[in-house]
């Protein structure tokens, strides 16, 4: 009786489908992909050698390797070797490409040089899945993430780099002077001759990082953001979830629909905050998608008042929870939340129910904000867990209704978040 299953012969002789399309399902992905790159006009976008040239070597027709990118984004391939290799063993590639098998150089090529070619490959899909009804909900939620560059975090540099790495030269300088001292005080040998030689010969190469550190010193403070990556100039080293972790990389911000969850638009930055990029992203998918409104959910890093502000002024509805930076409540006092403000009255009341009105408007950080405070604090009996100072003073942005209008609309829909 047989208890596994059993293997076939390798040297036995099958009669297999003679068509390559036999082994391709009818609902197999790469049929679309297929079509989809077919029936576009890769001239108009931009693609080169869309036109055969008269003279040279034949080269691949574009859409062949647009395919076999397609393939490989939607795959999770992304190695041009891997390409390359699936392009040689892969069935579904070898249908795709009609078994064509470019190499991994022209692969790398293609993506390199194709750059805005294939953003408007994305703008084309983009009004296809709008055309086919996918899109009709004018609702996005927008993130980032952090992808890797090719430079190395040693070819990164900003002010503080600068200084520990420069305390490491001058440190390891010192420590070889001192070897030097101690030489001196001992007896010529030849055993000591080739050690003073080589302290030496570091001694001249940290001082020659050390004027190389100089040159770098001097470009990173001419930078506008006072950083410079010295392999790929546009990388910034950002921070990631990882407590002391961080990449030299890009921060690529995506706006999704809700319901499908097809990317609508997409940008590519060098900030390692999201914060500045609520309304610029909400903007652009709002203008994607051809509605007059939008409603756009983002997590915590984006929160902005000036961000939210901007997007009102868009007709784009916003919905995100507000950090937690008070230090009154992590201090174990009351935090801003806990007063409650009385648009009738145009003030505050605070957990002791006492009123805090209006007092005046000044300006902080280029907002207008007015202040709010009471004189009842000095007997108040909750004053030790309220404020240090004579009284509490609560400040109130001339917009922030628009961020109490936040707060309520997650309050009302917390599943928003989940989504």
């Amino acid at each position: 009786m047989r208890r596994f299953v059993e293997q076939a012969d390798r040297g036995q002789w099958t009669l297999l489908p003679e068509c390559l399309d036999d082994f391709i399902d009818e609902s197999n992905p790469v049929r679309v992909i297929d079509v989809f790159v077919d029936a576009l006009d890769l001239a108009e976008m931009g693609f080169e050698g869309a036109e055969p040239a008269a003279t040279g070597r034949p080269s691949y027709h574009p859409s062949v390797l647009l395919k076999l990118y397609i393939y490989g984004y939607l795959n999770r391939v992304q190695s041009s070797r891997r390409l390359e290799r699936e392009a040689g063993r892969n069935v579904e590639v070898m249908w795709l490409l009609g078994r064509l098998a470019p190499d991994h150089k022209t692969i790398a090529d293609f993506r390199k040089d194709s750059g805005l070619a294939l953003r408007k490959v994305c703008a084309r899909f983009v009004e296809l899945c709008r055309e086919m009804g996918l899109l009709a909900t004018a609702s996005v939620a927008i993130d980032g993430s952090k992808f890797k560059a090719v430079n190395n975090r040693d070819k990164n540099f900003t002010r503080a780099k600068v200084e520990r790495r420069r305390a490491q030269l001058e440190e390891s300088v010192a420590r070889y002077l001192s070897q030097l001292d101690t030489a001196d005080r001992h007896e010529p040998t030849e055993a000591l001759a080739a050690k003073v030689t080589r302290l030496n010969e570091k001694l001249t190469k940290l001082k020659d990082e050390m004027g190389k550190l100089a040159t770098y010193e001097k470009q990173m403070l001419a930078s506008p953001d006072q950083q410079i990556s010295l392999t790929d100039p546009d990388s910034r080293s950002m921070a990631t979830s990882g407590r002391g972790s961080g990449v030299v990389g890009y921060n690529v911000q995506v706006a999704v629909d809700t319901e499908h969850h097809l990317i609508v638009t997409h940008e590519v930055t060098n900030s390692g905050s999201d914060r500045a990029q609520l309304a610029n992203m909400a903007r652009q998918a709002k203008a994607v998608l051809k509605t007059e409104t939008l409603e756009a959910v983002a997590d915590r890093g984006y929160f902005s008042s000036s961000e939210i502000l901007a997007c009102h002024e868009a007709d784009i509805t916003v919905t995100l929870p507000k950090p937690m930076t008070s230090s009154a409540k992590s201090e174990g006092r009351f935090g801003k939340q806990d007063f409650v403000y009385l648009p009738e009255k145009d003030a505050y009341r605070c957990p002791a129910g006492e009123q805090l009105p209006y007092r005046f408007t000044g300006e902080e950080d280029g907002k207008r904000v007015r202040r709010y405070w009471t004189t009842a604090c000095q007997n108040c009996l909750l004053k030790s867990q309220c404020t240090t100072g004579p009284e509490r003073r609560i400040p109130r942005w001339e917009h922030e209704h628009l961020l109490d209008a936040v707060q309520q609309r997650l309050d009302a829909n917390p599943m928003a978040m989940r989504q």
